[in-house]
């Protein structure tokens, strides 16, 4: 199936962590109004974004309540942005309220994995988590089902959404956190037509190459790992929260990760004077020859 030569930008968010009630995360931090104070700056730049992705740990313990927030605060901005809403399980979600706050579907204990289409291009979301624990596995059924899935081409190719990284962490100790039996996961997306895989649980953003496919951990929306600790310890840190802006144009991925909070402003610029800056000013006429 050719490609249709359209370019795709995805805005990239993990780890929110939203909490019942809008308490304070910690008692310390607020987790919906940076965020949205971001998603408002970004609707006001004129940014095309064609998929909000919420790669997982949407809520901090759950709770139904903080899914209906979470839900509340990005369905006006994708409505707004004609942005499709894609939700993944974290290992700090809960099935039944994930399903009833965020899908308006039956609570079940089943592995939350779905399909949307954007255009030409597939975004297929696969549950890692495996309740009561941190680390992630896909099993064999969620794999045959991955499988199935290429039985369908998509014009544009497919991008695959979890939660824990299939990749090797910064930090020693959430080795023991990541994805187990990544090796199969790789199998079964053999012959497929995946371009990219977004992923988060990090607390930090990272990228690398794992089985041939870009592999992109957002960094957190809520707080962030110190990541010049030593490596037998961990800290959490509010600081560094982000997203991501990724660009898929034919040929080429773009991945650019955006501060959450705004910073002092510098200088400003308009096109104008910035094109008066870079553009060169014309040679001066030198005297006619004779």
């Amino acid at each position: 199936m050719a490609s249709s030569g359209r370019s795709y930008t995805l805005l990239h968010l993990s780890d929110t962590h939203f909490v019942d009630g809008g308490a304070p995360l910690y008692g310390r931090i607020d987790v919906e109004g940076p965020l949205a104070a971001a998603l408002e700056r970004l609707s006001a730049s004129g940014r095309q974004i064609d998929a909000i992705v919420v790669s997982g740990d949407v809520a901090d313990a759950g709770q139904l309540d903080a899914y209906r927030r979470a839900r509340a605060l990005l369905e006006p901005v994708a409505d707004r942005l004609g942005a499709e809403l894609v939700w993944a399980m974290g290992n700090h979600d809960q099935r039944q309220s994930f399903r009833a706050g965020l899908l308006d579907l039956e609570p079940s204990d089943r592995p939350v994995d779905t399909v949307a289409w954007v255009g030409g291009l597939r975004l297929i979301v696969l549950d890692s988590t495996v309740p009561g624990r941190q680390d992630g596995l896909i099993d064999r059924a969620q794999l045959d089902w991955l499988r199935r899935q290429w039985e369908r081409p998509a014009p544009d190719g497919s991008v695959l959404v979890l939660h824990h990284p299939p990749i090797a962490p910064e930090l020693a100790l959430l080795d023991s956190v990541a994805l187990r039996q990544s090796d199969e996961l790789a199998q079964a997306l053999a012959g497929g037509d995946l371009r990219l895989v977004l992923c988060g649980h990090y607390h930090y953003p990272t990228q690398a190459l794992w089985s041939g496919l870009l592999t992109l951990a957002a960094g957190a929306c809520s707080y962030s790992q110190d990541l010049l600790i030593d490596q037998s310890a961990m800290r959490a840190e509010r600081a560094a929260q982000s997203f991501g802006l990724v660009r898929l144009e034919p040929g080429r991925v773009v991945n650019t990760v955006v501060p959450l909070a705004a910073g002092e402003t510098l200088y400003e610029l308009t096109a104008a004077e910035l094109r008066r800056i870079v553009e060169p000013a014309p040679l001066a006429a030198g005297p006619a020859e004779s």
